[in-house]
């Protein structure tokens, strides 16, 4: 089945935001982790940004997980 681009990074987002709570970690902390401001954080996991791939991959790093693990729930 094809995924829209907008969709597969919609359910990215959605893990990233997940595996955050999960750690126990604000937006202040995980931004803080990656190297951005907190608002930048907050607005991707609100929808208002679109991150990019770089982003993405900044804040798995920071979440100590891998994109591509992500990734492949997007395929399930």
């Amino acid at each position: 089945m094809k995924q829209h681009p907008e969709k597969t990074l919609e359910i990215v987002v959605r893990e990233l935001t997940k595996l955050r709570k999960e750690k126990g970690l604000s937006h202040e902390k995980l931004a803080q982790k990656v190297g951005v401001h907190r608002s930048a954080i907050s607005l991707i996991e609100n929808g208002k940004r679109s991150p990019t791939l770089v982003m993405c991959l900044k804040i798995a790093n920071g979440l100590e997980v891998k994109l591509s693990s992500l990734l492949r729930k997007v395929e399930e």
